[in-house]
């Protein structure tokens, strides 16, 4: 499967014209085969796309404009409808040729159960890597009423395969006693309810690692970010998100890629949740591909 094979869709704002002259290859997976309450994310990347035709293509906060990085908009994954299995199978090794070509992978959800073959992706080609998880859930249950294939597992997946103590999670605000027990028990480190000013004081610590960092939109208030599947009230605000992804891109880590995921336009009207998530990706791009 080529990498533009077939797409004829929307793209984000100023995406280059070819796959092969691209730094970054930015793409989308629709999948919310195994969400817990309410589907949709599946929409996400498209609308999270068009919502980029509004941005500027200057941010100040980077001071950086996006033809200062050359990416590429690869569209959607074919991925197969309501086969859990299969579509991570097809992420993975999605996720693998554009690391073996030395791009950089940013990706757009679709439900956080995406992440997990990426991780694995990624940590094939870097063994000493770290993951920065920004979110409103744990992620850490071993399976969701009986299925092991679940978005409520990701980050407990990724602690098996890396070790619990290379996985920092921030914003953390629900989930079971058990997954915060595991949590305090395994190693790992979590910082609960906020994001930016403990991301910071961790950064430090991670200086020339290779870093992948995954955001779920709902670590944002519903205020904020609406349309998304698992609400959670007590968020963090767009701009404390913002400023942590400016600490990342001002930190000695290496982010070697990343995705941002549980967009699910359906329930936002407003349509403030792809407006912010398409700001978020400008920043990403602008402030973590070196």
């Amino acid at each position: 499967m080529r990498f533009d094979e077939g797409y004829s869709g929307k793209v984000f704002i100023m995406s280059r014209p070819t796959f092969e002259d691209a730094d970054v290859i930015l793409y989308g997976m629709p999948m919310d085969w195994t969400v817990s309450f309410r589907p949709g994310s599946r929409f996400g990347p498209n609308r999270i796309r068009e919502a980029s035709l509004g941005l500027e293509e200057y941010s100040p906060y980077m001071d950086k404009h996006l033809e200062e990085v050359n990416y590429f908009d690869a569209g959607d994954i074919p991925l197969p409808f309501g086969n859990p299995q299969r579509s991570l199978d097809m992420i993975q090794d999605y996720v693998k040729k554009i690391l073996d070509l030395g791009k950089f992978p940013l990706g757009m959800g679709g439900e956080h159960l995406v992440t997990v073959p990426i991780i694995k992706a990624v940590y094939e080609k870097y063994p000493n890597m770290a993951l920065i998880h920004i979110d409103a859930h744990a992620d850490l249950r071993e399976e969701y009423e009986g299925e092991e294939l679940s978005h409520s597992t990701p980050v407990r997946k990724a602690c098996d395969l890396i070790g619990p103590n290379n996985v920092y999670s921030f914003g953390i605000r629900s989930g079971m006693r058990e997954e915060f027990q595991f949590a305090k028990e395994s190693g790992m480190h979590m910082s609960k309810f906020e994001v930016a000013e403990p991301l910071k004081e961790v950064l430090p610590t991670l200086a020339g690692r290779p870093v992948y960092v995954t955001i779920d939109i709902d670590v944002l208030d519903p205020a904020y970010a609406p349309g998304t599947g698992t609400a959670e009230a007590g968020g963090i605000s767009s701009k404390e998100l913002l400023q942590a992804i400016q600490y990342i891109a001002q930190s000695d880590v290496t982010v070697i890629g990343a995705d941002l995921v549980e967009v699910a336009p359906v329930y936002d009207p407003t349509e403030k949740t792809p407006i912010a998530a398409s700001k978020f990706i400008r920043e990403m791009l602008l402030g973590w591909v070196k």
